[in-house]
């Protein structure tokens, strides 16, 4: 506390920064929550014949939010894979990272460090379809680079380390820098991977399509089934639930700590004025009663009890006044009434 009882700028910010990181926890969690509960109550339906007459008794020929689960299939030229012979797949993610590892001058440690200097990702129209053959119906999947949870499987993998020669070795030292090479990794949606979609329906010419929905609600194209899915999404909100318990709670700690040292202070800063006023109180008292023995009895009284004579001297400040009585009822640390510095010790007083 600073003086006044104010909160110190540490504190100050302390409980700014508490605050703040609660409600951005709080905001998420009403995120995912509200996410939860929206893919709990999506309708789920067959991929049989019997969808395409619920789009058409739906209005608008629409569901605004719909599970629906298939077996991915290409609706024209599929993408094959640059490494791996036979693979074809729907998505392509090519990537190239590099990893070095880099001095930090705090800590005075090497740290591995990545970063994606390359990365492009090809798709092709795809359809989902039953599992099983012979159903005649197939869901468009419009957009699925916007999906959630979107599973690519990584087909290849492999890292080229860099070669450094002596030289090199010197310059990297002396930057901070070592480079430890390249990784190339090709992921792919293969054909025939069997995925969940949560989106929106619609029944477009006799064409089915599973697109983003509408009014903020969350679009998901998942390898997991709808009730592994529904558990993964209650499971992160239950997480951000806890985070945002655990740092409200720490934030109410320091604001009770922050409000106990006000109320200390004040309630000091009251027992010191009631103090001071019982004494000015006696004193205009003795002084109207007026005699010479009245003033030199007030001269040498005890200002905590203005009753007994004064017999202690408090060391290192100075001051005379007190009774042995008083003295030894004064709280601990023990504090001079007057100036209120800390007693080291005591010096009796005789009067003569």
């Amino acid at each position: 506390m600073e003086g006044g009882g104010r909160p110190s700028a540490a504190q100050a910010a302390l409980l700014a920064a508490g605050a703040a990181l609660t409600a951005l926890l709080y905001s998420a969690y009403r995120h995912k929550a509200r996410a939860a509960r929206r893919l709990q109550g999506a309708r789920r339906l067959r991929l049989d014949a019997e969808l395409r007459e619920a789009l058409r008794e739906a209005p608008g020929r629409c569901l605004p939010y719909a599970v629906i689960q298939g077996a991915v299939r290409s609706a024209k030229e599929t993408l094959s894979s640059q490494f791996v012979e036979g693979c074809h797949g729907v998505v392509q993610r090519l990537t190239l990272q590099e990893h070095k590892m880099v001095w930090n001058r705090t800590t005075h440690l090497w740290n591995d460090c990545e970063k994606i200097i390359h990365q492009r990702t090809n798709t092709a129209p795809f359809d989902l379809v039953p599992p099983e053959d012979g159903a005649d119906v197939s869901v468009r999947v419009l957009k699925p680079l916007e999906a959630a949870e979107l599973s690519l499987e990584t087909v290849y993998e492999k890292f080229h380390p860099s070669i450094q020669s002596f030289t090199d070795v010197i310059g990297h030292y002396i930057s901070g820098e070592r480079p430890k090479g390249i990784q190339e990794t090709e992921q792919m949606l293969k054909v025939g991977t069997t995925l969940t979609g949560v989106g929106e329906l619609v029944l477009d010419n006799n064409t089915i399509k599973l697109q983003p929905p509408k009014q903020g609600m969350q679009y998901y194209l998942s390898s997991l089934d709808f009730d592994d899915l529904l558990q993964k999404q209650e499971s992160s909100v239950r997480l951000w639930k806890i985070l945002t318990v655990v740092f409200g709670l720490a934030t109410c700690a320091v604001l009770f700590f922050i409000l106990r040292k006000q109320y200390q202070h004040q309630r000091e800063k009251r027992r010191l004025k009631q103090m001071q006023d019982e004494f000015r109180q006696a004193q205009e008292r003795l002084v109207r009663e007026g005699s010479t023995e009245g003033g030199e009895t007030l001269k040498n009284a005890c200002a905590v009890c203005l009753s007994n004579t004064k017999a202690c001297v408090f060391l290192e400040c100075g001051h005379v006044c007190s009774c042995n009585e008083c003295y030894r009822a004064l709280p601990e640390p023990k504090k001079c009434p007057i100036c209120r510095q800390a007693i080291s010790r005591v010096v009796p007083l005789y009067n003569s």
